[in-house]
């Protein structure tokens, strides 16, 4: 089960304290003590809820409570203890005698904000107002380096790898011998190879190659193209 309201739903007074509840709460309390608060009411005779008995003796009826304005003093312990605690009031009325948390927090609201602000602090910071705003402004852009063109790496011929490409012929040709060709084949540097043998042809009028290169130098000799038809094995 759940913790019970402070209020039943038995009749309570609500709204603004009168002189004699307040004088009721007061000479109860001074005789015993605070206690506990969902028990005070009925001991005390007050048609009240427990809450509204603690806010009232609190904030207002404690012989302790600084009455007036807050000096100059306090202005400040208050500053320089809302720069180090933030918004914790009860902390900060902990150091203030006679004042409440709820008093503070008020006061706050509706005093030392403006008086900080006409001094140019951020409530919140308390930091200069131009700092603030030149650190919310500032916008972080990562300078992007400018993209370097390669350079052209250049052969030992003074020409670069792109100029040295262009000059390249990837074209292939097939072309009859010419005749300084045919020289230097009767010279003897090159010879003829014959793969019929290595191919398993054991008889020698299976081989055409020497019909075949004897019919291309004659060809080559009178200048006329030859047609090479595939070799019927």
């Amino acid at each position: 089960m759940g913790r019970s309201p402070c209020c039943e739903k038995e009749h309570t007074n609500k709204g603004a304290w009168t002189k004699e509840e307040d004088d009721r709460l007061i000479r109860y309390i001074k005789k015993h003590g605070e206690g506990c608060w969902r028990t005070l009411p009925k001991a005390a005779g007050l048609l009240r809820c427990g809450k509204s008995c603690r806010l009232r003796w609190i904030n207002y009826l404690r012989p302790d409570l600084k009455r007036g304005n807050f000096t100059e003093e306090e202005d400040e312990l208050i500053i320089n203890l809302h720069s180090l605690l933030g918004n914790k009031w009860s902390l900060i009325a902990a150091r203030l005698p006679g004042r409440t948390d709820n008093e503070i927090k008020n006061y706050w609201n509706t005093h030392i904000k403006r008086k900080l602000l006409s001094r140019g602090i951020d409530p919140q910071t308390h930091r200069p107002l131009t700092t603030s705003a030149a650190g919310a402004a500032a916008v972080i852009t990562p300078a992007t380096p400018t993209p370097q063109q390669p350079s052209p790496t250049t052969s030992s011929g003074g020409l670069s790898s792109s100029e040295e490409t262009a000059y390249l012929n990837l074209e292939l040709s097939i072309s009859l011998p010419t005749p300084a060709d045919e020289e230097h084949s009767n010279s003897g540097s090159s010879h003829a190879v014959c793969l019929c043998q290595k191919l398993g042809f054991q008889s020698g009028n299976a081989c055409n190659c020497s019909k075949m290169a004897a019919s291309i130098n004659y060809a080559a000799r009178d200048g006329m193209q030859t047609l090479f038809t595939p070799l019927s094995l």
